[in-house]
């Protein structure tokens, strides 16, 4: 399988990165600073570009079967400004299949159905900042054709894989608090092989 991960230089995605090359998958990257990935494979392929760069994206997408993002906020708009360009070179290239990493801020509020978590109580971030980010990205997957699935992660440390963790459609796993770097890594990358969650978002926590 041909995959293009998106956010290969960051916490999740260096991890989904490694997962996918050694199940023999061939793994495009695309980043602005390609020296920040220290694997070296032969069926891995890093090409310099910018997620905000609509030729750069079209380029990264050529040939590719599955799209994994991992891009986080970074206290910017690129992952909102980026989802467009993304989306319209996935369509154009023929490319259905995306997995992106999300914030459990944008899964359904238990106390209210028609508020995300980040609206409500429930979240425990003192900044909304982020939450709106990745409510602007799944509303523009919604509204698309693609087969989507966004995972959600509460709390994010790097710690160990544990392999033990919870999911639920659209929720938060109850009491979930907090699920590892690794962990989340692993059940994003299992989704590649999975249509268990298309057109949902997963919360994932321990």
């Amino acid at each position: 399988m041909k995959l293009l991960i998106l956010g290969g230089t960051g916490r999740v995605g260096g991890q989904i990165v490694t997962h996918a090359l050694e199940d023999g998958h061939h793994v495009t990257v695309l980043a602005r600073t390609p020296e920040k990935i220290q694997v070296h494979h032969e069926n891995l392929t890093i090409i310099q570009g910018n997620v905000l760069h609509k030729a750069d994206i079209a380029c990264a997408m050529h040939g590719i079967d599955v799209v994994l993002s991992a891009l986080n906020t970074d206290g910017t708009t690129t992952l909102s400004e980026s989802m467009p360009l993304i989306i319209e070179a996935m369509e154009q290239e023929g490319v259905t299949r995306i997995i992106t990493i999300g914030t459990a801020g944008i899964l359904q509020s238990r106390g209210n159905a028609n508020l995300l978590r980040y609206q409500t109580n429930e979240s425990r971030q003192r900044s909304v900042r982020a939450a709106k980010e990745h409510h602007k990205v799944y509303d523009l997957l919604r509204q698309s054709k693609l087969d989507w699935t966004i995972v959600c992660p509460t709390y994010l440390p790097d710690g160990e894989r544990v392999g033990s963790y919870r999911t639920e459609s659209n929720y938060l796993p109850e009491g979930g608090s907090k699920i590892s770097v690794p962990d989340t890594a692993a059940f994003a990358y299992s989704q590649i092989k999975s249509s268990e969650y298309v057109k949902m978002r997963v919360g994932i926590a321990y």
